[in-house]
């Protein structure tokens, strides 16, 4: 049997295809990140954007960003065949690590409202949901 124990590694600019397509196969997730626009975060967030590998196959990924004072996670996926393994609990906690270690003492997420799943996941892990607060974007 092959091993199916994963491990962690950087995300690339020659992963968008694959990462992109994984983000948007999951329920709750829609990724819409150019080759341009994921080189530009991968630039600025350097060793903070993780993917998960199994056997060399995709199992699931996250981008992490930061701006010099709050974290901020987005599109985190795993491949259905790979679920309820820890993938997502480790991603998560890489980014968390690596964010410490930069001194962000906090991390923020942004879950699109009604996935169940996803908002299970996130308060499982001792997450909150900010009551107080209304996300408002403007498209450029």
């Amino acid at each position: 049997m092959p091993d199916q124990t994963f491990h962690i590694e950087p995300m690339t600019t020659a992963d968008h295809a694959d990462v992109v397509a994984l983000w948007n196969a999951c329920e709750g997730v829609r990724a819409g990140e150019t080759p341009e626009e994921l080189a530009r975060i991968l630039e600025r967030n350097p060793g903070l954007c993780p993917l998960a590998r199994v056997g060399g196959q995709l199992a699931g990924a996250v981008l992490c960003c930061q701006d010099g004072r709050r974290g901020y996670l987005y599109h985190l996926g795993v491949a259905p065949p790979f679920r309820r393994r820890g993938i997502a609990s480790a991603l998560v906690d890489h980014c968390l690590s690596r964010l410490a270690e930069l001194g962000i003492r906090r991390c923020t997420i942004f879950l699109i409202a009604g996935n169940a799943e996803g908002e299970a996941f996130w308060r499982r892990g001792g997450w909150f949901e900010r009551t107080e607060l209304v996300a408002f974007a403007k498209d450029l």
